[in-house]
This record gives C-alpha cells, sequence and structure tokens, in this order.
C-alpha cells in the first residue's frame, strides 16, 4: 500500500500515560519522496517536530523533538503502522520510546482529520 501523507492532518486519538500528546494535538504532515516530515502542537506541547521515511514495507520511521508546556526539550523515536480505516481516512499506530527522560515507551493511534474545502 503506497500513502502520499503530503498535506495531511493528524489528531491524536489514543495515548498512554507517559506520553505528552493528547487530543488537542495537531501534526501537519509533508512528504517528498521517501522522506516525511511533521510540524505539532496542541494540548502539552508548545511546538514539535518530527522526521522520518517511508520503510520498504510502508511503516514510518520517525525521530522526534518538541518543547512542551514546562519548557522541557523532549525527543524520542517512533515506529508508525498505517492502516486505512472504513471511511478511506488513514490511522497510524504508533510504539515510540524517549531518548530523553526516563527513557519509558509506549503506543499511541493518531488519525487524519477530514479537512473541509468551503470553496
Amino acid at each position: 500500500m503506497t500513502i502520499n501523507y503530503d498535506g495531511k492532518i493528524f489528531r491524536s486519538v489514543e495515548n498512554v500515560p507517559n506520553g505528552e500528546v493528547d487530543g488537542r494535538t495537531t501534526f501537519h504532515y509533508h512528504q517528498q519522496d521517501q522522506i516525511v516530515w511533521a510540524e505539532y502542537s496542541g494540548g502539552k506541547i508548545r511546538r514539535g517536530q518530527m522526521i522520518g521515511i517511508v520503510l520498504p514495507d510502508g511503516r514510518l520511521e520517525f525521530r522526534y523533538q518538541h518543547i512542551n508546556e514546562a519548557n522541557e526539550i523532549m525527543t524520542g523515536i517512533c515506529l508508525s503502522t498505517p492502516e486505512i480505516l472504513p471511511d478511506g481516512r488513514i490511522q497510524l499506530r504508533e510504539e515510540w520510546q524517549w531518548t530523553c527522560d526516563d527513557l519509558s515507551s509506549g503506543e499511541s493511534i493518531v488519525e487524519e482529520m477530514l479537512v473541509l474545502n468551503l470553496n
């Protein structure tokens, strides 16, 4: 399955307690060839960035960094597995680990938001 992430917007729908992303966090994705990157913010996240690649099996391998509401710089790694939902939107199941702080890990889910074109 080939997915183009360019211009897609995702919102967190599920996370574990040691994660900082929540339902108020939005991710704005971009893609050029196999390189995928995103900016994210909202909720506990003041500003964040992710950069990664599309692996041959379609999963996404990311490195991320953000500044949280406590003005701490947080960093981590993430492996996202895409799934197409029945309504055609993309869901990403994420397995991640902090590379700072307590080095804990977790799982989360983000889903594509539908953007209405009012033109």
